[in-house]
């Protein structure tokens, strides 16, 4: 009982036990904690060790390389026993490994400079492929490093150092270049593309190049929505347009494709991409750039992108309110190039046919090397000319007549060179197509028929193309769902420049009118409805109806719609008493060569024929038939007074017949007379009797011709 009352005595009290056992939970808590943040510490220590140990191996791993390559070196020392005589020095010691080193992979094991040049000096064949790399390296090393340090202040003299590589054989290294530094340095976007300017005016293969890299390189980024590079890349050809050596539409393309399907990353990249071309574009293409802001607005208004990129599109519309003053299409400093010498590529952002030539980036053998730099070397003459004539002004006066003779016969060497390259005829018409291609882009391209002209007139249309531009012209008026009045105000400018224009017109109304009858309703109404224009306004001659023969036989039905609609056009345009008054003018005529003579025709009257009374009644009737049948009473006037005329013919016919035969019976009664004179008055009277007979008989048959007459017109009647 003492032992439970002690332990009574002795247990604590329930709070006492609670409150330690809540201490002791707290204290094994504590504990714990303690141990999980050691094994933390002890992780990150065993994690840091590892990284280390990884460190150590590496490094040790580059120590025991170096060694192994140190020892590989000692042992080629050691089996050679040349390295000792030449103690080291590469420049005496010819290598033996020349032909692995020259022809390794490009950017690969560092050669050292001594090393460099005992291989330099060691090939002596400029033709071999050894040769040919190290001047590919050479040639590579010095572009890149030109491409690099080029600025706005040191341009004009990195042009001509640039000229002096041969840019022919590195344009895929230039182009790559240029590429490279433009990405890594946006703002010297615009020294880059000046600088591509100045060579595409002398050399257009590079800025052709160029292009189609870049066109490719924005269409791999739009698709991989990777908004780095397409910043870049619109922002190179952006300033490509700004230099003219990319046609604007390709800037209108990338616009239109950024704005199609907005989102935050495309509309940036359009707002970036409209700073930098829009001066441009404002310039060059007014209402196009209206309608690219006023999708800029409409993207704003719909509210479909975030705050931050309707901030951006504020600031251009802000930008485009001070006329782009900040940014301005072409520096000062910059405009290096004539506007009549550089050469604008019409690359266009959907062509599937574009060369990006991938292998010029890598080295090639080349069979023709010396050759090549030999042409090269012409080329540079002419775009730097000849370093020696500085050296002849430097000489003195003594010699002067000879010098003077001299260069008299290099410069007609050089003319005659120049010649035999301009008469070299490009059988592929590849310069026909781009004539072609170019001529539809800027048509496609205007926003009206004088801003048309205008950029047309500018592609530098040679004598002789008049007729591409004509029929590039009415192809577009046909291809057009409906008639569109800017091709016919099109049309009418140029017939009025000069008389080759309108020439022209009318070579393409004739080709038109004979191959109508393979047009469709729809390009059959359009081309007739152009011509329309061009006749009611007199830009294009109405001798061109000389060609046409209302007749059955010489028209198809596809012939007859044509003119029932260019007719039925000129009635609108110029009402139809002005029109028959321009049909029924009397000093239309031209002249026919008929047999080796010319002889002299009314222009009107294959339309309205008179020969045959079956064509003129089918005139009458087709007239009619649309409308416009006041336009035959000419013709209806001819066919109710045909049978009178055709009576007054056959009379006239006939009379001369009566008359011929008269003469022939006088000449016979002469003859009688004559050889009756020997006779005697037996003779005579016989004479006097055969008179009197020969009178009757002529009265007779005068009687029986005027009763058949009256028999045959009774039978006509």
């Amino acid at each position: 009982m003492k032992r439970g009352r002690t332990e009574t005595a002795n247990s604590p009290e329930p709070e006492e036990r609670r409150e330690r056992d809540v201490g002791g939970s707290s204290k094994e808590r504590q504990r714990s904690r303690d141990v999980g943040g050691s094994r933390d510490r002890e992780r990150e220590r065993d994690r840091d060790r590892r990284r280390d140990t990884r460190t150590y191996r590496d490094r040790d791993a580059g120590d025991k390389e170096d060694r192994e390559n140190r020892r590989e070196r000692d042992r080629a020392a050691e089996k050679d026993p040349r390295a000792s005589k030449y103690n080291g020095d590469y420049e005496a010691f010819p290598t033996r490994k020349v032909k692995e080193d020259a022809l390794a992979p490009s950017g690969g094991a560092y050669i050292p400079p001594a090393r460099l040049r005992a291989m330099q000096k060691s090939i002596t064949d400029k033709a071999s492929p050894e040769y040919q790399r190290m001047t590919w390296d050479a040639l590579k090393k010095s572009i890149n490093g030109l491409v690099n340090k080029v600025n706005t202040a040191n341009i004009k003299l990195i042009v001509p150092e640039l000229f002096s590589e041969n840019l022919v054989r590195g344009r895929g290294l230039m182009c790559r270049s240029l590429m490279k530094a433009q990405a890594a340095a946006l703002p010297f976007t615009p020294v880059y593309a000046s600088l591509v300017a100045v060579v595409n005016s002398k050399l257009p293969q590079i800025g052709d190049l160029l292009l189609a890299r870049l066109v490719t390189q924005y269409r791999r980024a739009y698709r991989r929505n990777d908004k780095t590079v397409c910043v870049a890349v619109t922002k190179f050809i952006a300033h490509l347009v700004n230099q003219k050596v990319a046609h604007e539409i390709l800037a209108l393309q990338i616009l239109t494709l950024l704005l199609e399907r907005p989102t935050d990353d495309s509309v940036e990249v359009a707002v970036g991409f409209m700073r930098e071309v829009g001066a441009y574009l404002t310039e060059i293409s007014s209402r196009a750039t209206n309608a690219i802001f006023e999708r800029f607005r409409t993207i704003l208004h719909e509210g479909s992108i975030d705050k931050r990129t309707q901030y951006m599109v504020e600031v251009l519309f802000q930008v485009r309110k001070d006329m782009f003053k900040d940014n301005k299409a072409v520096a000062e400093e910059l405009e290096l190039v004539e506007d009549e010498d550089q050469i604008t590529h019409s690359v266009s952002l959907d062509d599937e046919d574009l060369q990006i030539e991938d292998g010029l980036n890598v080295f090639k053998v080349d069979d023709e090397y010396l050759l090549n730099e030999e042409r090269y070397g012409d080329i540079k003459k002419e775009i730097l000319g000849d370093s020696d004539d500085d050296d002849d002004d430097e000489d003195g006066d003594d010699d002067g007549d000879d010098d003077d003779d001299d260069d008299d016969e290099d410069a007609a060497e050089a003319m005659k060179k120049a010649h035999e390259k301009i008469q070299i005829q490009d059988e592929t018409n590849t310069s026909l197509i781009n004539l072609r291609r170019g001529i539809y882009l800027t048509i496609m391209s205007s926003l009206n028929f004088e801003e048309c002209a205008h950029k047309l007139m500018k592609l530098g249309i040679s004598e002789g193309q008049e007729i591409e531009v004509c029929n590039m012209i009415i192809e577009c008026c046909s291809q057009e769902r409906t008639y569109v009045n800017f091709y016919g105000l099109l049309g009418e400018r140029f017939s009025r420049l000069n008389q080759a224009w309108s020439q022209a017109f009318a070579a393409c109304f004739e080709e038109t009118f004979k191959t109508i009858h393979r047009y469709e309703t729809n390009r059959l109404r359009n081309v007739a409805k152009f011509f329309a224009h061009c006749l009611a306004t007199d830009a294009l001659t109405w001798n061109v109806f000389a060609l046409v023969r209302l007749t059955e036989t010489d028209t198809t039905s596809a012939s007859r719609i044509f003119l029932r609609i260019l007719f039925e056009e000129l009635n609108s345009s110029m009402g139809l008493k002005k029109l028959k008054e321009r049909l029924s003018d009397p000093s239309m005529v031209i002249s026919v060569d008929v047999g080796g003579s010319f002889a002299n025709r009314g222009v009107f009257d294959g339309l309205f024929p008179k020969d045959n009374p079956r064509n003129t009644r089918f005139a009458i009737n087709y007239f009619t038939s649309i409308h416009l049948g006041a336009l035959t009473t000419d013709l209806r006037e001819h066919l109710k007074n045909a049978p009178k005329l055709i009576m007054q013919q056959a009379q006239e016919v006939d009379s001369s017949d009566s008359d011929s035969s008269d003469s022939s019976d006088s000449s016979d009664s002469d003859s009688d007379s004559d050889s009756s004179d020997s006779d005697s008055d037996s003779s005579d009277s016989s004479s006097n009797s055969d008179s009197s007979s020969s009178s009757s008989s002529s009265s007779s048959s005068s009687e029986s011709e005027a009763s058949r007459r009256k028999k045959r017109n009774k039978r006509r009647n």
